[in-house]
């Protein structure tokens, strides 16, 4: 068994506004040295003090970007009542504040070798796909959904010229469920190998997945479909919710 990398402390270097839904802060500090390298679209757990349960406080978030001195971590902000504690902490975050930092765990790129290529997610998933899009090789040809909170949450994207990205406005994240999988049911399909990637709120992620797995009859090894989140709940009901749905899909 591999064993676990043990959490380092990491300083925000930087903490700004990318849009109006988005965050970006930069963590480094002495804490980085032997952080592996080539880690953009990998994890980091970020632990955010003790909940009334007595037990940590942990979240995940995806590496956007990695420089020798510093990873860039996006926080999706939802506001009102769906903000957690990690928005709280990215919000409030500013340069010498520290913070224990666990992993990296490992990305879930697109797969290689295949035809087309159908991508969705919301803003909790936009770094892992701007990641992806990134490590594409120029040929590739597919249709990217991302839902937004607002146009002005639309950001740049370097991606190959023949993935199409559709940008989906919904200002309540989590409540229309139906969203980023009708986006890519509209896609006229090419023959050859097609390969689903989709994360998203806990809802949308169970119509992309009938869409690609049940309709597409996408194969495991061209097909990652997961949730990041659930409308309602925190993270600990969160993660039942799905330990709960992957037992169902298991029987």
């Amino acid at each position: 068994m591999t064993k676990r990398p043990s959490a380092r402390t990491l300083t925000v270097i930087e903490s700004r506004q990318l849009t109006p839904s988005m965050r970006r802060v930069t963590l480094g500090g002495p804490g980085l040295a032997g952080f592996p390298p080539d880690q953009t679209g990998g994890y980091v757990k970020l632990y955010l003090g003790i909940a009334a349960s007595g037990k940590p406080t942990v979240r995940t978030y995806t590496i956007r970007n990695q420089r020798p001195d510093a990873i860039e971590l996006d926080f999706a902000l939802h506001g009102g009542s769906a903000a957690g504690p990690a928005t709280r902490w990215a919000l409030a975050a500013r340069p010498g504040d520290t913070i224990e930092v666990g992993g990296p765990g490992a990305a879930k790129p697109l797969p290689g070798g295949h035809d087309f290529y159908l991508v969705a997610g919301d803003m909790t998933a936009l770094p892992a796909i701007g990641a992806n899009l990134e490590r594409l090789k120029d040929d590739a040809r597919g249709l990217v959904a991302i839902e937004v909170q607002v146009e002005a949450d639309r950001v740049a994207l370097a991606s190959p010229p023949g993935m199409t990205i559709c940008w989906l406005v919904n200002p309540e994240p989590g409540k229309r469920p139906e969203l980023l999988a009708d986006a890519l049911r509209a896609a006229d399909l090419p023959s050859g190998r097609i390969a689903g990637w989709a994360a998203a709120e806990f809802g949308a992620m169970r119509s992309l997945r009938a869409l690609l797995r049940d309709e597409l009859k996408l194969p495991n090894g061209s097909l990652y479909v997961s949730s990041y989140w659930k409308h309602g709940l925190i993270e600990d009901e969160h993660k039942l919710a799905k330990r709960e749905d992957s037992d169902r899909q298991a029987a």
